[in-house]
């Protein structure tokens, strides 16, 4: 999707688990290593960005991680998101900029079911991440979602 504002554009982005393993892609623009990810739509609200980012780019379905033990439902009017892992600020251009809302997930499956042929993605354990050639944060984050989520 195309950016939706001038200045800023909130993202998602969900580092999926699959027992202990974390799901990497890679950018097809930037050809690095990141999550499934993209901008939250105007019509919708972050859990369901990331909900159909995951189902859009790799055909999962997968239940995003939320460590609170609230009630998700308080009244019929007022539901409580699940609140991201992390969440920062980064510079696209000189004039543009993301607000990514990072969550975690969990997967029944492995298979990923793709439209477009030359996507890459690989399962990765923790040992392998620590070889591969991955941002900062992308190790860090993929490291976090795997000792919070591997069984």
């Amino acid at each position: 999707m195309p950016h939706i504002h001038e200045k800023i554009d909130f993202t998602v982005e969900v580092f999926i688990v699959h027992k202990n393993k974390v799901l990497l892609r890679k950018h097809d623009k930037y050809k690095i290593w990141l999550s499934v990810g993209g901008h939250v739509e105007l019509d919708e609200d972050p859990n369901a960005a990331a909900l159909r980012e995951v189902k859009e780019e790799v055909g999962l379905d997968v239940k995003l991680f939320d460590e609170r033990k609230i009630s998700k439902v308080l009244t019929e009017d007022y539901k409580e998101l699940i609140s991201p892992q992390f969440l920062n600020i980064h510079r696209i251009s000189p004039t543009h900029e993301h607000v990514v809302m990072t969550y975690f997930a969990t997967s029944q499956t492995d298979e990923v079911k793709t439209e477009k042929e030359n996507d890459e993605f690989k399962w990765v354990m923790r040992e392998e991440l620590r070889t591969m050639d991955l941002r900062p944060h992308v190790r860090i984050y993929a490291e976090k979602a795997l000792e919070k989520l591997s069984n």
